[in-house]
């Protein structure tokens, strides 16, 4: 069954604030001496004045804030990956007849957690939703929760090993408890049809509801409509109407609720269609160009994971502040708050799972997880009319293994959501030619996954990583696809006040001469429909140990992690400015 769609308009309370922690990377709570899991680990909340063998005591221990990652908040944790134990109190249950879940908005990577030393549920990926119902095992008074995070990096984890991006551990956003009746609306899709765009289309489905009528209202749309659920509590619907459609240019959100005997629930929902004709991109029929900027989910102002609606306001309103009508969100699924944002302010964007780099592409547990945290990704956030674009994969080695992998991750996108497009972060072969006695690199777009995706993503970073930025101008793409090129990465680094001059590498200046050599060099590629420059903000990463220089950040942001302008910002500004009609 679906996850409880729209946890933040229901009935909640959460459970943010002041959690003991543990730390135990030996991960002596959970495990006896001989590795197996011992049935009195910490979850069972016991001090030495409750037991014999207890060695711990969690109201004695040390307190962290959740949401938030570990990493930022106790200066001895920067580097640790291994397993931290959390525990909170939780408030008294009521006796009211209704039902009680307990959500997890995410906690990276693997999850164990038990209510009342009960295991409850158990939980794969950092960046995706988890919940479980709790009532059952709640107490009048004395409740308590404790949660078990290890963020070790695996090699055959979704993502694995090497990444380049810091890895935030811990409860790295909201907890929720939800309240519901006994028969609620767990989930629910409202879009317009990609078939036939004169009417919305989608489902409801109902938790312990079979049988029974769901109201769909639409006052904006003069919408009053009944749908019938079957002995499952599923229904579907298809509804004639001409909404004003969501875009950028024109931010239509409609109230949507629905409701049955005893609950409902509210939604604020854009109505759009996006396909592609050929080359082109469409938004509501018409061609449209993707000025846009890739994000990673750090705090604007300090480096630490985004876990606020403000803070992902923040991120944002930088996105909008740019000249951006899009947003790559790198490279993983991000909090709740930020496609919501991105409705209200008009931002489109690109979200993605993190297959990333070289993952086991023979495993089928591999392949089951990543199609998990796909799943998780798409039922959370699909009624988003901000989202155009799921990508199933960035920089992956080509292979017929992988190919047939990163498939069957489309497959199940187009099954869960058939009003998206698809896409994936490739890279492109370059072949050597002479032309006029000078050296031409032609890029081409023969990565057997194209074949297979709506819209194409190229990462390259010409004038930084292979090749100098004179070379620039002596690039040419070619593609025989027929489908449009998102360019999903290119870019530079420098410290936010490092000058020199113009091609002095790591200086603010030799960023905007890369970024002015991209422009010049991609106004030439025909099929191009999109940029996601690399990157908003400089972030976290123990790959970039550059002393003085980096000191374990990227350095490619536009603006620093402080979020100071750098030069380059107004580079992409007034580039996006001149493409602002197209």
């Amino acid at each position: 069954m679906n996850l409880i769609q729209n946890p933040y308009n229901r009935n909640r309370q959460s459970l943010a604030g002041d959690w003991h922690y543990i730390i135990d990377p030996y991960e002596t709570g959970f495990y006896d001496l001989f590795g197996n899991e011992n049935p009195f680990g910490y979850f069972r909340n016991l001090t030495p004045d409750d037991h014999w063998a207890s060695e711990y005591n969690f109201k004695q221990s040390p307190t962290m804030k959740v949401p938030g990652d570990w990493n930022t908040q106790e200066p001895t944790l920067l580097w640790y990956e291994g397993t931290l134990w959390y525990f909170r109190e939780l408030p008294d249950a009521e006796v009211d007849g209704g039902r009680t879940f307990l959500r997890f908005c995410a906690a990276n990577y693997h999850s164990v957690v038990w209510v009342n030393a009960i295991e409850v549920m158990r939980h794969t990926g950092g960046f995706t939703p988890f919940e479980t119902e709790i009532g059952s095992y709640l107490k009048p008074t004395g409740n308590f929760v404790v949660a078990k995070i290890n963020d070790e990096r695996l090699k055959d984890g979704v993502p694995t090993r090497n990444t380049d991006w810091w890895n935030y551990g811990g409860i790295t956003r909201d907890v929720l408890l939800i309240k519901t009746p006994q028969s609620f609306i767990r989930d629910y899709f409202c879009q317009l049809d990609p078939e036939n765009d004169s009417q919305i289309k989608g489902f409801v489905e109902l938790d312990n509801g079979a049988n029974k009528d769901v109201n769909l209202s639409i006052p904006g749309l003069g919408i009053e409509h009944l749908i019938s659920t079957d002995s499952h509590g599923f229904g579907q619907f298809a509804i004639k109407a001409e909404p004003d459609r969501w875009s950028p240019e024109n931010v239509a959100l409609y109230e949507v609720r629905f409701s049955i005997d005893g609950d409902s629930i509210e939604d604020m929902i854009g109505f759009r269609i996006i396909e592609t004709s050929g080359e082109d991109i469409l938004l509501n029929g018409e061609p449209v160009f993707l000025r846009g900027i890739s994000i990673h989910e750090e705090i604007i102002g300090q480096a630490s994971r985004v876990n606020s609606e403000a803070e992902a306001r923040r991120l944002m309103e930088e996105v909008k502040a740019l000249g951006c009508n899009y947003a790559r969100l790198a490279h993983y699924p991000h909090n709740d708050h930020m496609c919501r944002i991105a409705d209200e302010m008009g931002v489109l964007l690109w979200c993605e799972i993190p297959v990333y780099w070289a993952i086991n592409w023979q495993s089928e547990e591999v392949l089951h997880n990543a199609r998990n945290q796909l799943s998780e990704m798409i039922v959370r956030d699909r009624n988003r009319a901000s989202i155009i674009l799921w990508s199933v994969a960035n920089e992956t080695p080509a292979s017929e293994a992988r190919t047939e992998f990163l498939k069957s991750l489309i497959t199940t996108a187009k099954s869960l959501d058939p009003t998206r497009l698809t896409t994936a972060a490739m890279f492109m072969r370059p072949d050597k030619v002479e032309e006029n006695g000078k050296v031409i690199r032609t890029y081409t777009l023969d990565d057997p996954l194209a074949d297979h995706l709506d819209v194409l993503g190229c990462n390259q970073y010409l004038g930084w990583y292979y090749t100098k930025v004179s070379d620039i101008a002596l690039s040419r793409w070619h593609s025989d696809k027929n489908k449009p090129l998102i360019m999903s990465e290119f870019g530079a680094g420098a410290p936010k006040g490092k000058r020199g001059g113009p091609h002095d590498r790591w200086t603010e200046d030799y960023q905007v001469t890369v970024y002015e050599a991209q422009f010049a060099m991609m106004d030439d590629i025909p099929f191009l429909r999109g940029l996601s420059p690399w990157i908003l903000k400089d972030f976290r990463t123990p790959k970039r140990p550059l002393a003085g220089v980096q000191d374990y950040f990227n350095r490619k942001g536009i603006i620093s992690d402080q979020g100071e302008r750098k030069l380059a910002w107004d580079t992409v500004h007034a580039y996006y400015k001149k493409r602002s009609s197209d």
